[in-house]
């Protein structure tokens, strides 16, 4: 059967979804409206700019911007020809954005004008690059060898590109910010994405009448394609933010009638601590999702209590996965909290031990999936996907344990596991007890270098404002808490904790400031 007849891609859903939901806003993004009709008519003047430059079925386009319009649009439009985006994370430096557009192989690398001077002075480091897009967003004027894409794709004609895209076709290549020296490109087709979209809309209990807010970075696979991408596939209305603030976000749930959001727990705490909060209405919101670390009890408790009828889910997952593989759904939050939840509906998930066994209920091993949403492979990296791939199983690098009712535990990364004379401390375990302690507003456990235990547990704690916390005191806590080998012998006080774009702590730059200071 013909791939025309058989396809179920990212650009035929975007044509879909158009002809059913039409004229009804699919996206918000400050004072500019498109309908769903409109996504569509952009998605392929996009395309077809993109054709003029040259980009035909397999050619990759790396994007490098803050949040828009301009992400979905040149997702789907990438779609119809069966190119490739490249989401480039934009709190890198021009060095590190250079070996991801150079090894992706993109030929075109279209910038938001805000991020230009990052990249200003160092244009001849993008060997690979034969165009350059600017999105003059804030009225920038265009740099010389740059093509303004906002003015050139309204030039471009409504027609719909006539290429055939298969669902094994990639359509997506993210970078993950990984262990190693150098990120992965992880190869992502329409199949993986589609078919994660799935899982999301049932498992997360996605709606039409929806109103979502999209404030992460759309450069992230969570923002992307857990929220954005499948609640434009059911025709739900979408607003993007430029940028995370939790003011911001406050005001909008107000203005729009937001009925759906997601942030990791750290920007929660934020919305939640915010002096402003208690001025705006709130009532529409009846869905979250949160995700990228724990969520403290206590603060499950709080947004329960403060967003009356608020469920709350808790996805989990990597970009090799699409990057959803389990969510902890509202019914459980209070009832298994710190947990996983389950596999979603396109996912199975086992553990495994490092021989490929699978290991026991009850005990530890590395999270492992089989799933449709699972990336191709990394890009130009062989020896890599073998290794994720062993066993035929997709190996997270993340250990865990199953619950007698079958809930999923994240214990800790499988390289980032403390090991403290000669005994495991799961990281996440301390935390989950140091977030109990009044006062505390953010918390991050690490195991630091010692001579005698190897490695110590250290907590990096960030107090409530106008509170002093003790050392002393937060050590005593522990050890009525915690057997004594788990307990923190350092307790770091900071004003606060390193995190990446999508808010998550960054643990490994934490360790390694804190081993040298």
């Amino acid at each position: 059967m013909s791939n025309i007849i058989n396809r179920d891609t990212i650009g035929d859903m975007a044509r879909r979804t158009a002809t059913k939901y039409g004229d009804k806003t699919a996206i918000v993004f400050r004072d500019l409206k498109l309908s769903f009709y409109d996504l569509e008519r952009e998605s392929r003047r996009f395309a077809n700019l993109m054709t003029r430059y040259g980009v035909k079925k397999g050619d990759r386009v790396a994007v490098y911007a803050y949040n828009s319009h301009y992400y979905p649009i040149s997702m789907i439009g990438l779609a119809k020809i069966g190119a490739i985006q490249v989401p480039i994370n934009y709190m890198l430096n021009a060095e590190e954005i250079a070996y991801i557009v150079n090894h992706s192989g993109s030929r075109v690398f279209i910038v938001e004008d805000i991020l230009y001077p990052v990249i200003a002075g160092d244009q001849d480091k993008f060997s690979i690059v034969e165009k350059w897009g600017f999105i003059p967003l804030g009225g920038s004027g265009v740099p010389d060898g740059f093509f303004d894409l906002i003015a050139e794709m309204e030039m471009m004609s409504y027609d719909e590109p006539q290429v055939e895209v298969g669902a094994e076709d990639i359509v997506q290549i993210p970078y993950t910010s990984g262990t190693e020296s150098k990120p992965k490109g992880a190869m992502l087709s329409h199949r993986a994405l589609m078919s994660q979209y799935h899982s999301c809309i049932f498992d997360g209990q996605y709606e039409t009448d929806d109103v979502s807010l999209h404030a992460l970075p759309l450069f992230h696979c969570a923002q992307l394609h857990c929220f954005l991408m499948p609640y434009l596939y059911v025709g739900a209305t979408n607003v993007i933010m430029h940028k995370a603030d939790p003011l911001e976000m406050i005001r909008l749930i107000e203005q729009y009638q937001i009925t759906h959001t997601f942030a990791p727990p750290t920007v929660w705490i934020g919305i939640l601590n915010h002096p402003e909060f208690k001025n705006h209405n709130h009532a529409s919101l009846k869905k979250a999702a949160y995700g990228a670390s724990i969520m403290p009890v206590e603060i499950i408790k709080q947004l329960s209590v403060t967003f009356r009828g608020l469920k709350l889910w808790n996805y989990y997952g990597q970009t090799e996965m699409g990057p959803v593989a389990t969510i902890l759904k509202p019914e459980d939050q209070l009832l298994k909290p710190g947990s996983a939840g389950k596999p979603v509906l396109n996912v199975e998930t086992r553990l495994m031990d490092d021989e490929g066994r699978f290991v026991p209920m009850g005990m530890v091993g590395e999270i492992v999936h089989r799933s449709g949403h699972v990336m191709t492979g990394y890009l130009n990296d062989p020896e890599k996907t073998d290794d994720a791939f062993q066993y035929g199983w997709f190996h997270s690098g993340d250990l865990g344990r199953f619950d007698s009712d079958g809930y999923l535990y994240v214990v800790d990364r499988k390289k980032d596991m403390i090991k403290t004379g000669g005994e495991n401390v799961a990281s996440r375990e301390v935390e989950e007890v140091l977030y109990q302690y009044p006062g505390i507003e953010e918390v991050a456990v690490i195991g630091l270098p010692d001579p005698k235990w190897i490695e110590i547990v250290a907590a990096v704690v960030v107090p409530k404002k106008g509170i002093t916390l003790e050392e002393k005191e937060l050590i005593a806590y522990c050890k009525t808490n915690l057997a004594g080998f788990k307990c923190p012998k350092k307790i770091i006080i900071t004003d606060m904790l390193p995190k990446n774009p999508s808010g998550k702590i960054l643990k490994r730059e934490l360790k390694e400031k804190k081993a040298l200071s």
